[in-house]
């Protein structure tokens, strides 16, 4: 039982029906769903469940994946950053998971293993095409693949990178698709390169596997929304106090915002304790009643003011607030806090329930 009115309602038909979108888009390639950081705030498990038509799961760790084994879960299981440690290994073999090679020293930790357990192993090896992140430069794959040879038993050998800019820069993800194709020209194995910008605008990249992350969650990476894809969750609380302010009368801490004019204020039970973001401006938009309206000045710890003068005649004591989500995309809020969607979303603490609906 929860009393204060904040939550997050996370819509489980949406997660269906943005899986089956990306199926349309990549309707030749399998699909690696990325349900790391907690499904992206939305709860791993939960989102795990509801995608388990998927091929696999990206995650980030050992620990991610242990969980879903954990939990049942028999998908293929990637993890996306290769091992943090040699003693991972044991984990790895025990789990049936498939761990990404990004450097020459996860690469050792493999040359360490009996021939009888590296062929219980499914690697993928990480090319730098222009991140700049992890993964093996092109002149280094000579020497990579001299060694990979001698692993005689490895079960499998795929391939994949990353892109920088899928969702800002044609050219620069051309040039990636291109670096990719000429180095993996005459490489055996499946390979992925499709984020989900990628997989929305860059056919020729969908490849053998596409690895969806913020679409499958209704959100464009730098964009507000995208198209005929449900934001999965949405971040709601309550007004608590209505107050009239006479012009020059301030609210929040510092006295960062004044009143040109009479003015309707409503505080709602929302604070950066629950994850809103801390920096948002003023200005930045809350929907109440079927209006966006604007965030005025500081954010506290469990309160957010908003001008609610334009519609003094709706509002109340109770009336639903919602932060973003249905009718207000969470990258709009974001742009005002000089951020980006995913760190909202996986921002959201620990004392804000999670709801479970189903928008049908």
């Amino acid at each position: 039982m929860t009393y204060r009115p904040t939550r997050v309602e996370i819509d489980l038909s949406a997660l269906l029906q943005n899986l089956t979108q990306v199926k349309a888009f990549a309707p030749k390639s399998k699909i690696l769903a990325i349900i790391k950081a907690n499904g992206y705030g939305h709860g791993i498990i939960r989102v795990a469940s509801q995608l388990s038509s998927a091929d696999g799961f990206g995650v980030a760790s050992i620990d991610e994946a242990i969980l879903l084994r954990q939990n049942g879960f028999l998908h293929k299981i990637i993890l996306l950053e290769g091992l943090f440690g040699e003693q991972e290994l044991e984990l790895v073999i025990q789990h049936r998971l498939e761990v990404v090679v990004h450097s020459f020293y996860q690469l050792e930790w493999l040359e360490s293993v009996s021939s009888s357990k590296i062929s219980q192993i499914t690697v993928w090896i990480k090319i730098d095409t222009g991140m700049h992140r992890l993964g093996f430069l092109g002149e280094e794959l000579v020497e990579l693949k001299a060694r990979i040879a001698k692993l005689k038993n490895l079960a499998n050998i795929n391939w994949l990178s990353h892109f920088s800019s899928a969702d800002s820069s044609v050219d620069f993800t051309q040039q990636q698709i291109k670096k990719f194709a000429e180095l993996t020209a005459r490489v055996t194995g499946e390979k992925s390169l499709a984020n989900s910008a990628a997989i929305e605008r860059f056919a020729e990249s969908h490849l053998d596997w596409v690895r969806p992350g913020i679409m499958l969650y209704g959100v464009g990476g730098h964009k507000q929304s995208v198209p005929n894809f449900k934001p999965v969750m949405t971040f709601c609380s309550q007004i608590i106090s209505l107050k009239w302010l006479e012009r020059g009368d301030s609210v929040g801490y510092d006295n960062t915002w004044s009143a040109d004019k009479k003015t309707l204020i409503a505080i709602v039970a929302v604070g950066y304790g629950d994850g809103y973001p801390r920096h948002a401006e003023t200005g930045t938009p809350v929907f109440i009643s079927g209006q966006i309206l604007p965030l005025v000045g500081r954010v506290s710890m469990d309160m957010i003011n908003v001008d609610v003068t334009l519609i003094a005649d709706k509002v109340f004591i109770g009336s639903e607030v919602i932060l973003w989500g249905k009718n207000l995309p969470v990258a709009k809020v974001a742009k005002f806090a000089s951020t980006i969607s995913y760190e909202l979303l996986c921002g959201i603490t620990e004392r804000v329930p999670k709801i479970e609906v189903k928008d049908d």
